[in-house]
C-alpha cells in the first residue's frame, strides 16, 4: 500500500511540473526545416553538438504546443484508457529531454546519453497512432456524438499525429547520422533522408509488398504499369531529396486500396486490369499518380476517407511489424498518407469516377529548398478551431429522399 501511494504521490509531482513546463515551452512556435537544411547539416555542418543543443530546446516546444491541444479534447475523450496513457508517456518523455537543460554538450559521456535517452522516447511513442485510435473508438462505443465534435477531433488528429512525425523526423535523424551505422537498403541515405530518392524503385518496392498481402488474401492480383516523364533530364530516372519510408508508407497505402477494390469489382473475372502508375517531374512538383479500375466511390463519400471518426472496421490486431500491415483496420491509412505528404508541403488528393475507377494522387514539392517542414502551432487561432458551434446553415439542404412531384399541382 505504501508503494502505490508513493507511485501516486511522485506521477503527481510529475504531471504538475509537466504543466509549469508545458505553459512555458508552449509559448514559443516551434521552427520547421526544409529537406536541404536536413541534407546540409547531415553532411556539411554535422556536429553532435549543434544537434543536441538545438534538439533540447526544439522538442520541448513541439511536445508542449501539441500537449496544450490535447487538454482541448472533449473531456469524455481525455479520460478514455487509452489517451490517459498516451498523455502520460508525452508527459515522461518530456520530463526526460528537460534533465538535458542545464547539461554540458562539450561531455561526450551527456550526448551519448541524450543518443540513449532519444531511442527511449522513440521507442516508447511507437504505438501512439493505434494507441490514440482505440481511444477514438472507446470513446465512441461509450458515447454519443454530434457533428461539431467530428470537426474538431478530426482537426485534432491532424494536427496531433502531424507533430508526431515531426518529432519522429527530429530523433530519427540525430539518432542515425551520429550512430554511425549506415542504412544497407538505401546506403546513400543522410539520416533517413536519400538525396536521390529513385521514385519508380520505391514504387515497385511499395507494390510488391502489397501483392504479396492481396495474393494471401485473394490468391490474386492485379499487375502494375509504371511511365515517367522527366521534363528536366529525358528518358533519366526520376530522383528527389525524400524520405523513403514516407514515400513507401504513402505508395503501400494507396496500392492495398486500388487492389483491393479491383478484385472486389471484378469478382469473378479471370482478367483483372492492372494498375498504373505515372510519375511526372516537373520545375516545381513531383507527382505520382495511382489509377485503379475498381469501380470507384460516390463524390460525396471522398472526404469521408480522410475521416479518423468514420471508420466502421472492427477492433484490429496490432501487428508487430507495421511494414507488413500499417495501422491495418483503423481506416488510418489514407488520412495519415496525406499527413506523410503535407508534411513537406505537398498533398495528397482522390478523383474517384464511381462505375469506374480512381486516381489517387501524390504531389510532392520538386526542390528540397521548397520541401520546409509543416508543424502544427498553438496559439489563438487554433484554439478558436476547439470553440467551433453548431449553428445553421446558410444554404438550403436537399432532403435524403427524393422529391415525389407528382403531389403538386400546376398553378392555374
Amino acid at each position: 500500500m505504501k508503494f502505490v501511494r508513493f507511485i501516486m504521490k511522485n506521477a503527481a509531482l510529475a504531471s504538475a511540473a509537466s504543466v509549469k513546463h508545458v505553459e512555458h515551452f508552449s509559448k514559443f512556435s516551434p521552427s520547421p526545416l526544409s529537406m536541404k537544411q536536413f541534407l546540409d547539416f547531415g553532411t556539411i555542418n554535422a556536429c553532435e553538438k549543434t544537434s543536441f543543443v538545438f534538439l533540447r530546446q526544439e522538442l520541448p516546444v513541439r511536445l508542449s504546443n501539441i500537449m496544450k491541444e490535447i487538454n482541448l479534447l472533449p473531456d469524455k475523450l481525455l479520460t478514455t484508457p487509452s489517451v490517459q496513457r498516451l498523455h502520460s508517456w508525452y508527459i515522461q518523455s518530456l520530463l526526460e529531454i528537460l534533465e538535458f537543460l542545464d547539461k554540458n554538450p562539450d561531455d561526450h559521456r551527456t550526448l551519448g546519453e541524450f543518443v540513449d535517452a532519444l531511442v527511449t522516447i522513440r521507442n516508447r511513442h511507437n504505438d501512439v497512432v493505434p494507441t490514440m485510435a482505440q481511444g477514438i473508438i472507446e470513446y465512441k462505443e461509450a458515447f454519443s456524438y454530434d457533428p461539431v465534435t467530428n470537426l474538431n477531433i478530426q482537426y485534432f488528429l491532424d494536427r496531433f499525429y502531424m507533430s508526431r512525425i515531426s518529432i519522429r523526423m527530429l530523433i530519427n535523424q540525430h539518432t542515425l547520422v551520429f550512430d554511425g551505422a549506415t542504412n544497407p537498403v538505401h546506403p546513400n541515405t543522410i539520416g533517413c533522408i536519400d538525396p536521390l530518392c529513385e521514385v519508380t524503385e520505391v514504387v515497385k518496392d511499395a507494390f510488391h509488398s502489397a501483392k504479396m498481402l492481396c495474393d494471401q488474401y485473394y490468391l490474386s492480383s492485379p499487375d502494375l504499369l509504371v511511365q515517367e516523364m522527366n521534363i528536366n533530364m529525358r528518358n533519366q530516372p526520376i530522383s528527389i531529396t525524400y524520405v523513403p519510408s514516407h514515400l513507401y508508407h504513402m505508395l503501400f497505402e494507396l496500392f492495398k486500396n486500388a487492389m483491393r477494390a479491383t478484385i472486389e469489382y471484378h469478382e469473378g473475372k479471370n482478367n483483372l486490369p492492372p494498375i498504373q502508375v505515372m510519375v511526372s517531374l516537373g520545375g516545381e512538383d513531383m507527382t505520382i499518380k495511382v489509377s485503379d479500375r475498381g469501380g470507384g466511390v460516390p463524390f460525396r463519400k471522398t472526404e469521408k476517407l480522410f475521416s479518423y471518426m468514420f471508420s466502421t472496421a472492427p477492433t484490429p490486431q496490432i501487428y508487430e511489424d507495421i511494414r507488413n500491415a500499417p495501422l491495418a483496420g483503423f481506416g488510418y491509412g489514407l488520412p495519415i498518407s496525406r499527413l506523410y505528404a503535407k508534411y513537406f508541403q505537398g498533398n495528397l488528393q482522390l478523383y474517384s469516377m464511381e462505375g469506374f475507377g480512381t486516381d489517387a494522387v501524390i504531389h510532392l514539392k520538386a526542390l528540397s529548398t521548397d520541401s520546409i517542414e509543416r508543424l502544427p502551432v498553438f496559439n489563438k487561432t487554433a484554439l478558436k478551431n476547439y470553440k467551433v458551434t453548431q449553428e445553421a446553415d446558410d444554404w438550403c439542404i436537399p432532403s435524403r429522399e427524393p422529391i415525389d412531384l407528382t403531389s403538386f399541382k400546376m398553378a392555374k
